[in-house]
């Protein structure tokens, strides 16, 4: 009856193309359960939903003045970045100790927070690496986060109404990024026209031996959440065949196309061959990018100012005193 129900304990959320479906679940769910409607759509579970006249804008700003509120963070300076581009974080086996539950606190709120923030996840998922023994160094990253976030509190995803609709993946990695174990990050982002719909920086599970293998790893992890988005437009009645996917690395393109397997790609897993099948299959082609226009870039690294900034309002993460 209805596209789609989100339900949260007592909470509920539902959206359908017309406005008469929408009444009819009204009525259906009034004459089962007791129940009253608030109306539109505007706020939910932290989230701030603004409509706006060429779009939806969400943030959570309230919910990051609480996180300042909570760990007395509110006269705080501001920083233009979550993570300076230099960071060289580990476990800090020196460093003094510091409280595990307010650490452990403070990196449980910033993850909520990366639901409409996705340029802090990098900063955060690091930081977040540390919990089992977190010392000052650690948690002064942390504050960093809270520096950043204190100057762009307005900052949320912008999906504007009319964007084209087709759907495209990015994909990049930092080889051998982790100080601790020399594991590469994988960082992939999606996007539905002009619209950031799907994003995750994860550190990879084994060791690579080489950069090319890093790159097919994260992506493949982009080919498979490309399949798992494809499903999902199909359940709207949005049939999408081939869907690009954009990597900076000509060597994952090539090994896409050439069944034969070199000696420098060999040690690659045959597991992570699962993208060689479905680039074959038709479900997605890996097309190359320049690096200054990868915009998974934010996503497994920190990035300098400039570059930050950039990648950023090209994801649509922008404040909402600059939209209309």
């Amino acid at each position: 009856m209805t596209d789609r129900i989100k339900i949260y304990v007592d909470d509920i959320i539902f959206g359908a193309t017309q406005d008469s479906l929408c009444e009819e679940f009204v009525a259906a769910m009034k004459g089962e359960f007791e129940m009253s409607t608030i109306g539109e759509l505007s706020f939910f579970l932290g989230l701030l939903v603004k409509k706006k006249k060429y779009g939806i804008f969400l943030c959570q700003s309230k919910y990051c003045k609480e996180i300042f509120k909570k760990f007395e963070m509110e006269s705080c300076k501001e920083a233009n970045t979550p993570m300076p581009s230099s960071c060289y974080m580990d476990a800090d086996a020196a460093g003094k100790g510091v409280n595990q539950t307010k650490y452990r606190g403070l990196i449980d709120s910033l993850l909520y927070l990366t639901a409409s923030r996705p340029d802090i996840m990098f900063a955060v998922c690091l930081c977040a690496r540390y919990q089992a023994n977190p010392k000052e160094s650690h948690f002064k990253a942390a504050k960093r986060i809270l520096e950043y976030l204190k100057g762009t509190t307005n900052v949320g995803l912008w999906y504007p109404s009319h964007s084209p609709i087709h759907l495209i993946g990015y994909s990049d990695s930092d080889f051998a990024g982790c100080k601790l174990d020399r594991k590469s990050t994988s960082g992939t982002c999606h996007l539905l026209g002009s619209s950031l719909i799907s994003w995750h920086s994860k550190k990879q599970a084994c060791v690579a031996l080489s950069t090319a293998e890093v790159e097919y790893i994260a992506a493949g992890s982009c080919c498979a959440q490309i399949l798992w988005l494809k499903q999902q437009l199909a359940d709207f009645g949005l049939k999408i065949s081939k869907v690009l996917l954009m990597c900076d690395n000509t060597s994952v393109i090539n090994l896409t196309k050439n069944q034969i397997q070199h000696s420098r790609t060999k040690h690659i897993e045959i597991r992570h061959h699962f993208l060689r099948d479905h680039v074959n299959n038709g479900d997605c082609e890996v097309m190359f990018i320049e690096t200054k226009l990868q915009l998974a870039d934010i996503f497994p690294k920190p990035l300098p100012k400039e570059r930050f900034f950039f990648v950023r309002n090209e994801l649509g993460i922008l404040d909402s005193q600059n939209i209309s």
